[in-house]
């Protein structure tokens, strides 16, 4: 029997993904993949799932949990692909298109997943468009790129990996020195002393031991539903769970009268959700000249020292000629690394990045993981990089591994050889 035929299309953040979707899914013809014309398709996406969490919402039309009380919106993101991938099924389609399938899912989902399509395509022709090289399945027999609109075909699986291997990304410029620093005369930034956090009656985190100590890099791991969230959110004062407990901030026990601004004055932050509020029309320069105001934009005249600033900083990510170019009109790598300047412009004593790479392509991913470890080899900031991948060349000092139990999620601390 002949091996089944599966397709990978490598994309990147200009690619049109749904232009190329709805021709697929409507019949249209696409040099390269024409057998597709008289074929029925479906769509596994992120986007079908929100599709049906409206449908769930607005109509109480439960398509995809007909058969299970819990709501579409109430599951993790592993339990709506799932859900999702068996309604899909039960449609015997004759080809499945999957967008960055393992997207917002934690390593043991993504096995799962991965096991579950290799089997599902040995009987319906999966094509996959991603935009991470590593998240190619192997069974894969016929590659393509998409540029903008346009299809590129490869010959052979060899000549594909060839043409789009990673490259070591690396800036030259140093990281600029802050206008006047943050002074914080601690060598231990954060203390969780066996920390323990229910919601409902249901244990979240049991016993968490973390101490996070000036400069390090740490990158904090765990399962959907571990509790990371939750960490974070009593790290930056957002959550009051972290009152009453054994809980140490920039030398402040919590509860003790600590101000939440004055909390969120020592901590730089970023999740992609960020790029969102700034819908207005904002230079680079002016974008970058927020973060010393804390401000979703720039509403006072800026000094010269936060001119030259600004300016060290665009000159660094190699963007000092879009310096008048609008924050709206950048791709969506060109925004992370703008908005990760922002909230190190002052270089505070720590910088939350939460899941900061996630639906970005390879070479915009490796581009951010080159500034942040940059950042972390030549500023004093403490760096907690959150991410449900393991992110190639990323160099932290140690992880906050969260592993998830009947009693909550307990921590473990790793280090890494080159700390």
């Amino acid at each position: 029997m002949d091996q089944p035929k599966n397709y990978a299309i490598l994309t990147n953040n200009g690619s049109h993904t749904k232009f190329l979707v709805k021709n697929l899914l409507t019949g249209n013809i696409i040099k390269g993949l024409e057998k597709f014309t008289s074929m029925s398709g479906l769509l596994f996406s992120r986007s079908e799932i929100y599709r049906f969490m409206d449908e769930e919402e607005r109509h109480d039309l439960k398509i995809l949990t007909k058969a299970n009380q819990q709501s579409l919106k109430s599951m993790s993101s592993g339990e709506q692909k799932k859900a999702l991938l068996a309604y899909l099924l039960s449609q015997k389609p004759d080809f499945l298109v999957l967008i960055n399938p393992f997207d917002n899912l934690d390593a043991a989902t993504q096995s799962t997943l991965k096991e579950k399509l290799i089997a599902i395509s040995q009987s319906t022709i999966l094509i996959q468009l991603v935009s991470r090289l590593d998240d190619i399945l192997p069974i894969t027999t016929d590659f393509f790129k998409l540029n903008g609109r346009e299809l590129i075909k490869y010959a052979t699986p060899k000549e594909f990996w060839l043409a789009n291997k990673k490259e070591n990304i690396h800036f030259s410029n140093a990281i600029p020195p802050p206008i006047e620093p943050i002074k914080v005369d601690l060598r231990e930034l954060i203390n969780f002393k066996n920390v323990s956090v229910s919601f409902d009656g249901r244990q979240v985190l049991n016993g968490i031991d973390w101490s996070i100590k000036k400069g390090e890099f740490w990158q904090l791991i765990g399962p959907n539903g571990s509790g990371k969230t939750t960490l974070l959110s009593m790290i930056t004062g957002d959550s009051h769970k972290g009152y009453g407990q054994n809980l140490t901030l920039f030398g402040q026990k919590k509860g003790s009268g600590e101000s939440v601004w004055d909390l969120k004055r020592r901590i730089g932050y970023f999740t992609p959700a960020m790029t969102d509020k700034f819908r207005g029309y904002h230079t680079l320069e002016h974008m970058i000249i927020s973060g010393f105001h804390d401000s979703v934009g720039l509403y006072n005249n800026p000094s010269d020292q936060e001119k030259r600033c600004a300016v060290l900083w665009l000159k660094l990510l190699g963007m000092y000629e879009k310096k008048d170019v609008q924050f709206l009109e950048l791709t969506p790598g060109e925004k992370r690394l703008i908005m990760t300047a922002r909230a190190m412009v002052k270089h505070p004593p720590l910088l939350i990045l939460d899941e900061p790479t996630a639906g970005l392509d390879d070479a915009n991913a490796s581009l951010f993981i080159a500034l942040v470890n940059k950042i972390a080899e030549e500023s004093e900031t403490a760096i907690i990089f959150v991410s449900h991948r393991k992110e190639i060349g990323l160099q932290p000092q140690y992880d906050y591994i969260l592993e998830e139990n009947s009693n909550g999620s307990i921590g473990k601390v790793t280090t890494h050889a080159n700390s």
